[in-house]
């Protein structure tokens, strides 16, 4: 359902440096009349250690800017070794950005392999925040917001409260079994006490379902408010790991009711720069963002290229909800 821009990939590594051997996963906001992406970087794989860098792009995706140096480094004095994979949120007009804490990098199975890296042991992962400015040259960490235990990856905010309260969408990998009601890795809504704060009152969104998305899902770009409901794009991957995109509609009030969700993925990987890589058959989304009438969706191929797919919003929201069953 989504097409491809013309320009894909719109940010490969560059140089020798911080991002000469990866650039994707982007988070993406449009700020100012700008879109701005803070996407993974990676500079060598033997450690893996990954930084955020920061590029600008206007509404034809033209790039404007980007920046020489790293937007967001690791602080190993709170144990952060690498950070990866943002999610840009506004809420009441500032911005926060969700990225994953990783104290044990690691280069993914097709790079590990292909070098000859040894398999290491993986410590949890969890899921820091941090207030941006809106000209991205500062950065606040305000502290750990996923439960201790869950192992995250993919957690991103609701851009307003939900019943007065600060909200999210999380993938605790390791809530899986009978007293989770789930067989595999799904996408759960969660209540803040703040921002940072506890999450508490958590709900199964929802689980893997479908054949192309059986071994886990998680929460792509953050939910965007529209008329119909919140729009998630998601991410699936199947039990060959090949990564596909989907799409949900979440209720406005209680987004822990599916109103509608694709049977089919709206996004494979088919192109060279989805299929080869460090990570091959992989489309991961993270950002989104709506310009006009049209849907901006970002996304990291095959662990190694930032890339976008477009489509207009009120089309997908009709082949949405015309296509898909809750």
């Amino acid at each position: 359902m989504l097409v491809r821009h013309k320009r894909n990939p719109i940010l490969r590594p560059r140089g020798f440096g911080w991002e000469g051997a990866a650039v994707f996963n982007p988070a993406a906001a449009y700020v100012d009349g700008r879109i701005h992406l803070l996407y993974r970087a990676i500079g060598d794989y033997w450690n893996y250690a990954s930084c955020l860098g920061h590029a600008v792009f206007d509404e034809d995706l033209n790039l404007i800017e980007r920046d020489p140096e790293p937007a967001f480094r690791p602080d190993p004095r709170i144990w952060e070794v690498s950070v990866e994979d943002a999610r840009l949120t506004e809420i009441e007009g500032e911005l926060f950005m969700t990225y994953v804490i990783t104290p044990t990098p690691f280069p993914p199975g097709g790079a590990r392999v292909r070098l000859g890296i040894p398999k290491r042991e993986l410590a949890i992962t969890r899921i820091g925040l941090a207030r941006v400015s809106r000209d991205f040259g500062r950065f606040e960490r305000l502290g750990l917001i996923t439960p201790w235990d869950a192992d995250e990856r993919d957690t991103v905010l609701f851009p307003k409260r939900i019943g007065g309260k600060y909200a999210a969408l999380h993938r605790p990998s390791n809530w899986i079994g009978p007293d989770y009601g789930c067989e595999r890795p799904g996408i759960w809504f969660a209540y803040l006490d703040d921002l940072p704060g506890r999450m508490y009152g958590h709900r199964l969104v929802m689980a893997p379902r479908e054949p192309w998305e059986s071994y886990k899902i998680g929460p792509g770009a953050p939910p965007i408010e529209t008329e119909e409901g919140w729009l998630l794009i998601y991410h699936g991957v199947d039990g060959e790991r090949v990564y596909r995109a989907g799409a949900a509609l979440l209720d406005l009030e209680e987004p822990w009711k599916v109103i509608a969700r694709t049977k089919e993925p709206i996004l494979v990987p088919e192109e060279p720069y989805e299929l080869e890589g460090d990570m091959p058959n992989v489309v991961f989304p993270e950002g989104a963002v709506v310009l006009g009438e049209e849907l901006f969706v970002f996304y990291g191929g095959a662990d190694r290229v930032c890339c976008a797919a477009t489509i207009p919003l009120r089309k997908f929201l009709r082949q949405l909800l015309a296509e898909a069953r809750p």
